[in-house]
């Protein structure tokens, strides 16, 4: 297992075919206010590719866009809308088909309301993740080495997670609903950086 660190873009030819693990690190929770600075991908195989953004980026990464808007390649997330959201913004590419193991666990795991991915790890892994630098400076001029690590953990786990997803989507009867969300998380996306973030377009309240 090895964290690989990459400056603007990916490397071509680092990930082997077939689904990904894919999320971000930014500078804050307002996609347009707070700069991207990581993509972290892995593509299951036992190591994770970190591409740092600079504070001046223009987010030129032709390699890196490829690979996200790919469509014959899955893409497997943990709270998926807002990883997409800020790919789209900063990178203009929707990296989409998408996994989202937050809503299935939320669909699956409806004994608890605890849905963090260190939850998840823990109960379907038997693994422990660390969150101490979920909220460190992401735009510091170096990362150091608890940061990257951090970093690769939150794609470390997701190949493994969506196989035990899977098999409880279909247990409970409930793959057709999971993938009918999936396939929103695009548009829910779009929706949150045209400015919709904080509104249920769906409620019958104004």
């Amino acid at each position: 297992m090895t964290v690989h660190f990459h400056e603007e873009d990916l490397p071509e030819g680092v990930l082997a075919p077939g689904p990904i693990a894919v999320d971000t690190e930014t500078m804050g929770l307002v996609t347009r206010r707070d700069r991207l600075c990581v993509v972290q991908i892995a593509d299951g195989n036992g190591d994770e590719h970190l591409v740092r953004f600079a504070p001046d980026s223009r987010y030129d990464a032709p390699n890196l866009k490829a690979v996200l808007a790919d469509p014959a390649r899955e893409k497997y997330y943990h709270f998926a809308r807002f990883d997409l959201a800020a790919i789209q913004y900063y990178l203009g590419v929707m990296a989409a088909p998408v996994f989202c193991t937050k809503i299935a666990s939320k669909l699956t795991r409806t004994y608890t309301d605890r849905h963090g991915l260190k939850n998840l790890v823990n109960e379907l892994l038997n693994k422990d993740i660390s969150k101490q630098q979920q909220s460190s400076d992401w735009g510091a001029p170096t990362l150091n080495d608890a940061q990257k690590d951090y970093a690769a953990s939150d794609v470390r786990f997701l190949h493994a997670m969506v196989e035990i997803f899977r098999e409880r989507l279909e247990r409970e009867n409930r793959t057709a609903m999971a993938e009918a969300c999936f396939d929103f998380l695009p548009t829910r996306a779009l929706l949150d950086i045209a400015g919709w973030e904080d509104k249920d377009i769906f409620s019958h309240e104004a």
